[in-house]
């Protein structure tokens, strides 16, 4: 079948992988000519997934009709600051017959909709959504991993899940579009503050206490925007935080570290070339709670840390002395 993946980061060229190993035909869109050429000369990823060598059969291109043309599945991997203008702008090339799925983790900054809601609105039809624990580091590389694909005609999750499982790659299926993408963008915000803790030099008790505090808070945060409060129990919600506050791979982690040792925010993104979700997504998410009257500690204590300089020893000292109460609240 032919696939297109329309952006060309470290996640969606380890989708790419996946897609060309079950013998798809397979085409990338990027916005920079010059690099996707560099890419192609190379054989390699060499900006967003050093070190793993790319398949010769995979096409890449800056061109949307190209990209887009007669594509029977669309994956879309573009960061969520880009997200809009970038799935807008592909309204005219693709077909209404083609699938689509969405595998960015994060939250539009305005409007603080999920990404499946921005891309339904901007090509006038359901999208399903792909998350859960996955590196794409591991996942190009073939490493055992396992996600979830929910779409709210199950039918259509059956219909992608066929073109991307495979013996490294499995998949699981699930109506709650809600839950499992709202597990995958608010994880990275958990995990900048995993990550806080890791630079301040905390040890495994300070993590497990702000994974399963973190898992609740997102939880709560899904469940009051319609999501079923199980989905968080799976893949998508302790799964996939569970690899991203843990791995050396995470860049959300890494962002929350180097935060923890003193640096500030703007000499950490200045050093990187690839995306923090939780850096972009915590101001979202704080205020997306607000609106909804649902309290998220965590992720308010990560945005002052990371938006309005606060010490990151007085936010940690903030949560600790919140006033008792029971585990369930």
């Amino acid at each position: 079948m032919k696939t297109t993946v329309i952006g060309d980061g470290g996640w969606g060229t380890a989708l790419a992988m996946v897609l060309e190993r079950n013998g798809h035909d397979v085409t990338v869109w990027g916005p920079f000519p010059e690099y996707l050429e560099e890419v192609k000369t190379a054989g390699e990823n060499k900006t967003y997934l050093p070190g793993v060598p790319v398949p010769t059969s995979l096409k890449w291109t800056a061109d949307r009709e190209e990209a887009a043309k007669g594509a029977d599945l669309v994956v879309l991997v573009v960061p969520s600051r880009f997200y809009k203008p970038v799935v807008e702008s592909f309204k005219p090339y693709i077909s209404k017959d083609t699938l689509i799925v969405s595998a960015t983790k994060g939250l539009d900054e305005q409007t603080h909709e999920r990404m499946s809601e921005v891309a339904e609105q901007a090509l006038g039809r359901p999208i399903a959504v792909l998350s859960g624990p996955s590196h794409a580091e591991e996942v190009a590389r073939g490493v055992p991993s396992a996600v979830a694909i929910a779409a709210a005609d199950h039918a259509i999750a059956e219909q992608i899940q066929d073109f991307f499982v495979n013996d490294t790659f499995r998949v699981y299926t699930l109506d709650d579009v809600v839950g499992v993408e709202l597990g995958g963008a608010l994880k990275n915000v958990i995990a900048v503050a995993a990550g806080i803790g890791d630079g301040m030099g905390f040890g495994d008790n300070s993590k497990a206490a702000l994974m399963t505090r973190g898992i609740a808070e997102i939880t709560r945060l899904g469940v009051a925007l319609g999501a079923k409060p199980e989905t968080f129990t799976g893949l998508s919600g302790i799964g996939d935080l569970m690899v991203t506050c843990m791995s050396r791979h995470s860049r959300n982690r890494g962002v929350g570290e180097r935060l923890g040792k003193g640096e500030t925010l703007e000499e950490i993104m200045a050093s990187m070339k690839m995306v923090a979700e939780g850096v972009w997504n915590c101001q979202a998410a704080k205020e997306l709670a607000a609106e909804l009257g649902v309290p998220v500690p965590i992720t308010e204590q990560v945005n002052a840390v990371v938006h309005e300089g606060k010490d990151p020893r007085e936010a940690v000292m903030a949560l600790m002395a919140r006033a008792p109460k029971p585990e369930g609240e």
